[in-house]
């Protein structure tokens, strides 16, 4: 399967009739700049779909984006640390709870992305067995391969992996588009 097309459609940063429309909607969340951004402008082969910064926290609404004309990729604000004002901070990890676990819509799948070279982090954890709680279908991208040395690949993708568990994981670099079609199977199946 192919992304042959991707529209922004809206921020929103609440309910929103759009949510409620019946399109199937896929997830991507991860921490601030771990490049969510990047993932989104590299599976749909366009350079500036989605706006890239290296400011963490620049994502603060819930983008949303129509695929094919057939579902919503909605990309959430990164959690952990961002760089705004602690009041905005706050608002933002707010909305990306109750998104995820509050506002009972349906996701087809939740794109979880963390950094392959760092590895799961606390707050990926956290997120992660927050989505396992919800029963929600779970894909891990380790995002950022192309910065792990050769010699040292297959170990830390075997950790990621060991420590995921049940999870697939697809290994990422959306700078060299390893991974982009595997992870395009995965959201445009039905």
């Amino acid at each position: 399967m192919n992304i042959r097309s991707a529209t922004f459609i809206k921020g929103a940063v609440g309910t929103d009739d759009i949510f409620e429309d019946g399109t199937p909607q896929v997830v991507f969340v991860g921490r601030s700049n771990v490049g969510k951004s990047s993932i989104i402008n590299s599976v749909t082969n366009q350079k500036s779909l989605a706006k890239t910064s290296f400011f963490p926290g620049r994502t603060q609404q819930i983008n949303i984006f129509l695929i094919n004309r057939v579902f919503y990729l909605v990309d959430l604000p990164g959690y952990g640390f961002a760089k705004v004002p602690k009041e905005v901070w706050r608002k933002i990890q707010k909305m990306i709870g109750w998104y995820l676990f509050d506002s009972g819509y349906v996701f087809r799948k939740v794109v979880l992305i963390i950094d392959a070279k760092i590895g799961p982090t606390s707050d990926d954890m956290n997120m992660l067995r927050s989505l396992e709680e919800e029963n929600k279908d779970i894909i891990v991208v380790a995002n950022k391969i192309d910065k792990i040395k050769k010699s040292e690949y297959d170990r830390q993708i075997q950790k990621i992996r060991d420590i995921i568990g049940m999870h697939k994981v697809i290994p990422y670099s959306a700078e060299k588009r390893i991974g982009a079609g595997e992870l395009v199977d995965v959201i445009v199946a039905e």
